[in-house]
């Protein structure tokens, strides 16, 4: 090779390399807009902020010794956390906070008023309602989780209105098919014949989990079964996601057209998901009444769901994402509100009525602000990804 030919070849790849340097110099790198660390902190944050705020002035209010709130706490959590925790795996397959898994604590009811019927009583009366609880949960989540494949994107107020449809037929069961088509022999009957009381005694089960292991530390008592089910269950839930059908449910949860392109059955994925949810309901709804020691017939089971995804929502979590440490931490926040805020209206203005109508007003209000905060950043979120599309596109054009 001559040395003039070198020298061409030399000077076309410098001039390559100035071309490429300069047409990267014109590529705009497009990243994505972020917030400032302690505001997005608190936007994530801001239902668990409120609450933290809200029960901090309740207590100072209420003048509760802090012995008492620990015991009470422990209490509730005991007591409703397995509800909860219940709403746990529809969150994790997109279809967001399950308002259906009233259908479950009806399940659930029907076993205490059969049980409490034939005298069974303790912990083998606790597994026998859990028992006849699983069949009537597990045909109900099937036919509502098929309902919400046909309600795709509108799960949660689809499995709202179920819950009301669920709970007519419900009260016709109780109210009328007891004590004609059901046997009922017991004092529970009324006297026309047929239909249950309002109120049944579950004096036979009442607390038989809680003071399964009894445990008191000074004033403080600690319901030892009760955690260590409870404890199971996050167990199940952790070991779960890891599962084939917890992956599934994941990825039909991130994208259900991919996730039908990878040889996912989405609907079957998401039918599972609602039994398994309705399921853990009924089971929740019995751990929750026999702390309770007594059963309303025909409204235990109206505000369930509402209370427990508002727990949940308080402990940080939303529509789309939620976890074990958000149950936790929102039983807490929400129950110790729903504790302390009677007392505070009675101690501020001498009107504990007013605690009352306070705490009803919050739990529905933190439903609309947690869907409301979600919806907002959902759409930035899509605003975002659209103009990085966009600019992306035109920055290929111009190149």
């Amino acid at each position: 090779m001559s040395f003039k030919t070198k020298m061409n070849n030399f000077f076309k790849g410098v001039k390559d390399k100035c071309v490429s340097l300069f047409k990267s110099s014109k590529t705009k790198v497009l990243k994505k807009p972020t917030l400032n660390g302690t505001k997005e902190l608190l936007i994530k944050n801001i239902v668990p902020i409120m609450f933290i705020v809200i029960g901090i002035i309740g207590v100072y209010f209420s003048k509760f010794s802090a012995a008492t709130i620990v015991n009470e706490m422990l209490t509730r959590l005991a007591r409703n956390s397995f509800l909860v925790i219940s709403l746990l795996i529809p969150i994790m397959a997109g279809m967001g906070l399950n308002f259906g898994m009233t259908l479950g604590a009806m399940a659930g009811q029907i076993g205490l008023i059969l049980i409490t019927d034939w005298g069974i009583v303790g912990i083998p009366g606790i597994i026998l309602a859990a028992i006849i609880s699983t069949p009537i949960s597990i045909l109900l989540g099937w036919w509502c989780g098929m309902i919400l494949n046909k309600a795709k994107g509108r799960e949660m107020v689809t499995s709202y209105i179920i819950g009301f449809f669920v709970n007519g037929v419900y009260q016709l069961v109780v109210l009328f098919m007891m004590g004609v088509i059901i046997p009922i022999k017991s004092e529970i009957l009324l006297p026309r014949g047929h239909g249950v009381r309002n109120m049944v005694n579950l004096q036979g089960i009442r607390k038989s989990l809680d003071n399964l292991i009894p445990l008191r530390i000074g004033t403080v008592n600690i319901p030892v079964a009760a955690f260590i089910l409870i404890a199971l269950l996050c167990f199940f839930i952790i070991w779960f996601r890891k599962t084939k059908l917890g992956q599934d449910m994941r990825a039909v949860s991130s994208d259900m057209e991919v996730a039908r392109a990878s040889g996912i059955n989405v609907e079957k994925t998401r039918v599972l998901s609602i039994i398994i949810s309705t399921v853990l309901a009924g089971y929740g709804m019995i751990v929750y009444l026999q702390n309770m020691g007594t059963l309303n017939t025909y409204n235990s089971h109206m505000q369930i769901g509402m209370f427990s995804a508002a727990a949940l929502l308080v402990g940080g979590a939303s529509v789309a994402k939620a976890n074990i440490r958000n149950v936790f931490l929102g039983v807490i926040l929400f129950h110790l509100m729903f504790y302390v805020a009677p007392y505070a209206g009675k101690n501020l203005i001498g009107e504990a009525q007013l605690g009352e109508y306070f705490r009803v007003f919050v739990s529905y209000g933190v439903i609309t602000i947690a869907l409301v905060i979600y919806e907002v950043s959902k759409r930035r979120e899509n605003r975002i990804e659209a103009t990085l599309l966009r600019e992306s596109t035109e920055g290929e054009k111009n190149a």
